[in-house]
């Protein structure tokens, strides 16, 4: 097989995925350094009331679920890197307008610009025109890595940075690491030969009505926003628990979050390899879930600062391990012509779930206190765990992309592996694109890229 048929990423390939995974993490780091602070200013700042912190928390998400979609389709026309150039430098006014307010009223409005700097699906398009086919879902595994990467650095940085520079400071600096995006954008990320639609990598319109009738697909959209309203629901709450129910000094909360998320990691990870390996998918799922609830309750009726420490590592263990599964669910799940539409569902569905964890989180304890938080996180897990218990299982097929040309359907069929073909022709920059459902534990893989087109392959 020639070297251009390799199955490693081509040096711009790989310049790409690292450099668009450090402009994503930048952004990520930023939106959530706030998360395990922010509820420790709730009676420093005027006119703040614990609903007010939720929707300042959340709103974020709001402004990012509506526009994410819209910058996308701006990008097709104007071009991917003049649109991530706009939405950082939104998002970095939003930085210094929330650093710089004086009032609750204030950070709301500047949260809400750093959402409207909505560049994930454009920079996920960028990431599409910068990669061949066939080596695409490697590009965007190193950028998801990146935002689980960013969440958990967030909960060891915030608590460090509030000591240093309070919580303005942590604003400034993202703002500074949005500009430092901005540089690598510019002298780091390629220019794309040419830009196009990528129906693996967007959110095609003429297919939403096929997503939405998926049932399988919006129990995963369903299960991505309860996730994430569980998350800003807890975290309106989890600053002042350590610091008053455990009693530590929250320039000292980094201590007990990097241990407890590295513990959390090491939980999680024999069940991702038996959920992958054993294809126990499904089990797998139910039992983080159930998981999750545990440790809600755990939380709700600790008695002791260790029962509350063995609960957040709980928590955290499901936590991690229900985001690291469900973008492979929808892959599993989705039709492969579909994918970049299931997916921008599902990326909305995690901002929506965002803004509503953070603004019913806040009512829920603004009238009913902590515990009221608590009620309204397991009613919304244990709908969660109705949805999963009923779900299908999964089928154990992947997604892949080829760039092919005088290749039929049967001859993709043929090969070892490969359980479902589709030909796109519509694409014209591109060529005629092959979109298949594979068994990766035994495809082919030489012979499949052998029928790739020579002069894609070669990158």
């Amino acid at each position: 097989m020639p070297s251009s048929f390799s199955n490693n990423l081509a040096a711009q390939e790989r310049r790409a995925a690292i450099s668009l995974a450090m402009i994503y993490a930048f952004r990520m780091l930023g939106l959530f350094m706030i998360l395990p602070v922010f509820a420790l200013y709730s009676d420093k700042l005027p006119g703040a009331t614990p609903l007010l912190m939720g929707i300042a928390l959340g709103i974020y998400g709001l402004t990012q679920a509506l526009l994410q979609i819209p910058f996308a389709m701006w990008s097709d026309k104007i071009g991917r890197k003049p649109v991530l150039y706009i939405g950082l430098l939104v998002f970095a006014v939003g930085s210094i307008v929330a650093g710089s307010a004086e009032s609750i009223e204030g950070i709301i409005f500047g949260r809400a610009l750093q959402g409207a700097g909505a560049i994930a699906a454009t920079l996920m398009a960028l990431a599409a025109d910068l990669s061949r086919e066939e080596h695409r879902l490697k590009m965007m595994a190193m950028i998801g890595a990146s935002i689980g990467a960013a969440f958990a650095l967030s909960m060891v940085i915030g608590p460090m940075m509030n000591t240093w520079i309070g919580i303005s400071g942590i604003f400034y600096s993202t703002a500074v690491m949005a500009l430092i995006g901005i540089l690598i954008l510019y002298f780091i990320v390629p220019d794309p030969l040419v830009s196009y639609f990528h129906r693996d990598a967007q959110l095609n319109t003429s297919s939403l009505a096929d997503v939405f009738k998926d049932r399988e697909l919006l129990r995963l959209d369903a299960g991505i926003f309860i996730l994430h309203f569980v998350l800003m629901s807890l975290f309106l709450v989890m600053p002042l628990l350590l610091r008053d129910f455990v009693d530590l000094a929250p320039e000292k909360h980094w201590q007990l979050y990097l241990p407890v998320f590295a513990v959390s990691l090491v939980v999680m990870l024999p069940f991702i390899i038996l959920a992958e390996r054993k294809q126990a998918m499904k089990p797998v799922f139910v039992g983080a879930i159930v998981a999750s609830i545990v440790a809600t309750l755990g939380f709700l009726f600790s008695s002791s600062v260790t029962f509350f420490i063995i609960s957040l590592v709980l928590f955290f263990a499901g936590f991690n391990l229900l985001e690291a599964s469900l973008p492979s669910l929808i892959s599993k799940t989705a039709n492969a012509t579909q994918k970049g539409t299931a997916m921008g569902v599902y990326s909305s569905s995690q901002f929506f779930g965002a803004f509503a964890g953070g603004s019913v989180g806040g009512f829920a304890h603004q009238h009913w206190g902590v515990q009221g938080i608590y009620y309204v996180v397991i009613l919304a897990l244990s709908f969660w765990l109705l949805l999963a218990l009923t779900m299908k299982k999964p089928s154990y097929l992947s997604t892949y992309l080829l760039n092919v040309d005088n290749v039929s359907v049967e001859q993709l069929l043929a090969v070892d592996g490969v359980i479902e073909a589709t030909l796109i022709d519509d694409e014209k920059q591109s060529g005629i694109v092959a979109y298949l459902k594979v068994k990766k534990r035994i495809l082919d893989e030489e012979k499949l890229l052998s029928l790739a087109t020579s002069d894609r392959a070669s990158g």
